[in-house]
């Protein structure tokens, strides 16, 4: 085969050269990319030690091109490379905010700067970073109702909950939209739409780093803590990394310190949290593999829907449990129930003459075999539904997947999140039994031996 020559040749040996063996391609070469890095080095940051790569399971995020040790900064962000509500402030905005009445919120400000200046396309002096923002979103803010439908109840409900928040937010704001009616030749309708403010909104609540800032009198009393970091947003989450992250005051800049080693070449990771698979994708719009926090959660209503129905002690035994805060967050995991889990069941398991012994279950304590037994059975019977839930969520995906390609994405990270979860029930399941059996043989060695 005869080797090619000319620019042709050239380009495609470069792009074949970017890619490693796991996939990942080099974007730094790419033309927004070569923007955003020639915009931030105007303003004060300039590290040629990260490179824009594109990988198949993470898609966008940095490598390091030099290993990093603990206590590396691995990104040090001047403050003019920041975007806050100071920015916004200092902008054509700030008249409009400090006049309006009564005052909008942190957030608010950041979003309708985000909207503005995505609309004043070219003539914004942002338009490197907005350019690498994503066009959408994968939260479930974005979704249609068919894939919401497919999600466990728990994060289904917080997903509408989301949807409304940002419906609530656009509706309340509409007043504030008219009064900038001045800076657009065009109706402000048509520029503050509801698609509009649901872009900028998940830009900041997927992009922003944390960093408190000072509270000005001009916005409302909601906490102004919205700080977006161009560049350094592009670091993925792993939930098994550890990092420092925080505004130095001496030098002015935000920092991400390293809190474990990175090998040469391979691609730099921070931390978002201790967050379970659902938090993420409610929160981010991703799913993390091999995420040690991930677990199942429990809803109230299947959690009543598995309790003897004629036991009229039922009403005064969840008054307890909330009282108590052990109605929420009761979860699986793939070491079994969670003890919120199962001291909430041993106390719906009381039998009535054990009722009074309520106290002893939330320390903790053993009121009886017959209750540990059947606490034991009832959290095995949670298990078997929700496993034949995910099964019957999975099935409705299948067959959505052959209906709609448009909604492939959308689905696939369901289908991630169910699988991960079926996988979680799974394991559950057998510690359960495990435990049943040991039980059994515990309560049959006390008969004998009575």
């Amino acid at each position: 085969m005869k080797k090619q020559r000319g620019r042709t040749g050239r380009h495609r040996r470069r792009k074949l050269g970017r890619r490693s063996a796991l996939g990942a391609v080099n974007y730094s070469h790419e033309p927004e990319y070569i923007q955003i890095k020639k915009w931030l080095k105007e303003r004060g940051f300039d590290d040629s030690n990260l490179k824009i790569t594109h990988f198949t399971d993470t898609g966008r995020g940095l490598v390091t091109t030099k290993s990093i040790q603990a206590g590396d900064i691995i990104i040090s962000l001047p403050e003019k490379c920041l975007l806050t509500t100071s920015t916004v402030l200092g902008s054509y905005l700030g008249k409009y905010i400090t006049e309006w009445k009564p005052p909008v919120s942190p957030l608010l400000a950041i979003c309708t700067f985000l909207i503005v200046e995505k609309y004043a396309g070219d003539l914004s002096i942002w338009k490197p970073y907005l350019d690498v923002l994503p066009q959408s979103y994968t939260c479930p803010v974005y979704w249609e109702p068919e894939v919401e439908t497919l999600l466990p109840e728990p994060l289904r409900r917080k997903a509408q909950e989301q949807r409304t928040v940002a419906q609530e937010l656009y509706q309340s704001s509409k007043l504030f939209f008219t009064s900038l009616q001045s800076l657009f030749s065009q109706s402000v309708d048509s520029v503050f739409t509801f698609e509009a403010l649901r872009w900028a909104w998940c830009t900041v609540n997927t992009r922003t780093v944390y960093m408190k800032n000072s509270q000005s009198p001009c916005f409302s009393n909601k906490p102004d803590v919205y700080v977006l970091a161009p560049y350094l947003d592009l670091l993925n989450h792993s939930p098994v990394v550890q990092v420092k992250a925080a505004f130095n005051e001496k030098n002015r800049c935000y920092e991400i310190i390293a809190g474990s080693n990175c090998r040469k070449h391979e691609q730099v990771f921070i931390c978002y949290g201790p967050h379970d698979n659902q938090r993420l994708l409610l929160e981010y719009g991703f799913v993390a593999s091999r995420n040690p926090h991930s677990s199942v959660f429990v809803s109230t209503d299947v959690l009543l829907h598995h309790v003897s129905p004629t036991d009229k002690q039922i009403p005064k035994k969840l008054s307890l449990l909330k009282e108590h805060n052990f109605l929420e967050n009761l979860t699986f995991g793939r070491d079994g129930p969670s003890w919120k889990l199962l001291t909430a069941v041993k106390l719906l398991c009381l039998g009535s003459g054990e009722f009074m012994c309520w106290k002893k279950v939330l320390l903790g304590e053993t009121v009886s075999d017959i209750n540990e037994q059947n606490s034991l059975a009832l959290v095995r019977n949670l298990c078997y539904h929700l496993i034949e839930e995910t099964h019957d969520a999975l099935r409705k995906l299948s067959l959505l997947k052959s209906e709609r390609m448009d909604l492939e994405q959308h689905l696939a990270l369901v289908e991630t999140l169910r699988r991960e979860e079926l996988q979680i029930l799974q394991a559950s399941t057998e510690i359960i039994m495990q435990n049943l059996h040991s039980e059994a043989i515990s309560v049959a060695h006390i008969a004998l031996h009575s």
